[in-house]
């Protein structure tokens, strides 16, 4: 019996503009971000539709995203599309857990909010960064991070891909060194902190407080955590995994692994740019996967969904 599994990207897929025909087109997209707006005092189609600087403030970007990707799954549940099993990339766990029945659309939104003031606030603007390593493998990248206490693995995005984080300098010294052992490119990342390093336990520990005062909701499906990479069914996880998600490594290849060997053969990545769709087809190309980031591309997907048929 096939399975289906929705995708939320993280942070980085942000662009002006995302999600604008939604919000012209749906009352349901509309609800959202007007709410969203009033529930965190933001104007969101400024934010969002307009082009600003705030948007790539990791402050901002962590709403925007959710906000955008949320309005867009709700309308895509309203054409009669329901996942079996839903994951997000770091922040778009959110929206995963939201979409599982875990989260209310409001504490998903002002959480992630607070989330991205807490991380933009955890280590001095400037000295954290990150890095993409392209072209060598995990177990390599692990080895010669042995000895770099300053910079630890932040994510396993798909084979050949490896993202790096820790002291800027550090992360720097370490890059050279993983050209000199063969590495195609290392790029370092638009961030402006060490994200999933251990620099960011604090901020962890301060959004747990945050997370204690949230009412979890029974999961109406499961979703698969970046922390272990294992299907989460008991809400009562959720605070631990996420006060532990800022700090810990994306497992992000491991949950797609985890979720074909649980039968899961169809992914609709949902949001702006198609990240998750370019890591599948090097996790797994036996597998039917989709992306929607406007109405166009919903309205292609619900039908061939519905009809069975080929990928996007």
């Amino acid at each position: 019996m096939s399975k289906l599994a929705f995708l939320f990207p993280g942070q980085g897929a942000q662009k002006t503009g995302m999600g604008k025909d939604f919000y012209d087109n749906y009352q349901t997209a509309r609800k959202i971000f007007d709410d969203a707006g009033q529930w965190l005092n933001l104007d969101m189609e400024k934010l969002i539709f307009e082009k600003n600087e705030k948007l790539d403030s990791t402050q901002y970007t962590q709403a925007a995203l959710v906000v955008t990707c949320l309005a867009m799954e709700k309308v895509l549940e309203e054409q009669g599309v329901c996942p079996d099993v839903t994951a997000g990339l770091s922040l778009g766990e959110y929206c995963a857990i939201q979409t599982a029945g875990g989260l209310s659309l409001k504490d998903a939104v002002t959480t992630v909010r607070k989330r991205g003031i807490l991380m933009e606030e955890a280590y001095p603007a400037g000295q954290g960064s990150m890095a993409a390593v392209l072209g060598l493998s995990a177990d390599r990248v692990d080895g010669i991070l042995q000895n770099e206490p300053g910079v630890s693995i932040a994510n396993y995005n798909c084979p050949g891909q490896i993202v790096i984080t820790g002291v800027k300098r550090e992360v720097e010294k370490v890059s050279a060194k993983l050209r000199e052992a063969g590495a195609r490119r290392v790029l370092p990342l638009n961030v402006s902190g060490p994200f999933h390093s251990p620099m960011m336990e604090e901020a962890g520990i301060k959004l747990k407080l945050v997370l204690d005062q949230i009412h979890l909701h029974s999961l109406a499906i499961p979703y698969v955590t970046n922390v272990t990479a294992q299907y989460v069914t008991d809400e009562e996880e959720i605070t631990d995994l996420l006060s532990r998600q800022i700090s810990s490594s994306v497992l992000w290849q491991q949950s797609i692994e985890k979720m074909t060997a649980n039968g899961v053969d169809t992914f609709v990545e949902i949001g702006p740019g198609k990240t998750l769709t370019g890591f599948m087809r090097k996790i797994n190309r036996d597998v039917k996967m989709y992306h929607i980031q406007n109405v166009e591309e919903m309205e292609q997907t619900v039908a061939k969904l519905k009809s069975g048929g080929s990928d996007v």
